[in-house]
């Protein structure tokens, strides 16, 4: 059944940071802080923007390369060595595929009729609206799982 009071994100990572998580079932925010990640709740949708495919590259990627639901635990800190400890969220990944950015740019409230379009990226988390993650949702083909419908279909 379809959550009430769902919000909508997007979340900036890499490509080959974002498959890390994809491929493990998290997301991270914000370089691993704390505080971004408890700004969602469970059945909270949210979309992956890659600007670029590795972290610090200058190969551009620009499109939309993840669509999950977020889980119902709690972010939970981890240790990658050499003194990080980011904390991370639980996702669940749903099959899709990715999206460029340019094709959606007039159709998105986010970064229609805008000249710094990708400025809002910079925030690295922040919240869009249902019509937003619908384009975003249908552009990338997002599958649901059982009992949920198709929320972006229906925005």
């Amino acid at each position: 059944m379809i959550p009430t009071m769902t919000r909508n994100w997007i979340v900036v990572a890499s490509v080959d940071h974002m498959r890390r998580g994809r491929d493990a079932g998290f997301m991270q925010a914000c370089h691993g802080k704390a505080a971004p990640l408890c700004r969602l709740h469970p059945g909270d949708l949210v979309a992956c923007y890659s600007p670029t495919v590795e972290f610090r590259g200058k190969e551009k990627c620009q499109s939309f390369t993840a669509f999950g639901i977020v889980g119902d635990t709690e972010p939970g800190q981890v240790n990658m060595g050499g003194g990080f400890r980011p904390y991370r969220r639980g996702v669940t990944w749903l099959k899709a595929h990715d999206a460029p950015i340019r094709p959606l740019i007039e159709d998105l409230e986010f970064t229609a009729r805008k000249r710094n379009w990708g400025y809002v990226f910079r925030f690295g988390l922040f919240t869009v609206s249902d019509h937003d993650i619908g384009v975003i949702g249908r552009a990338m083909g997002a599958q649901y799982p059982p009992g949920w419908g198709n929320k972006v279909g229906d925005v």
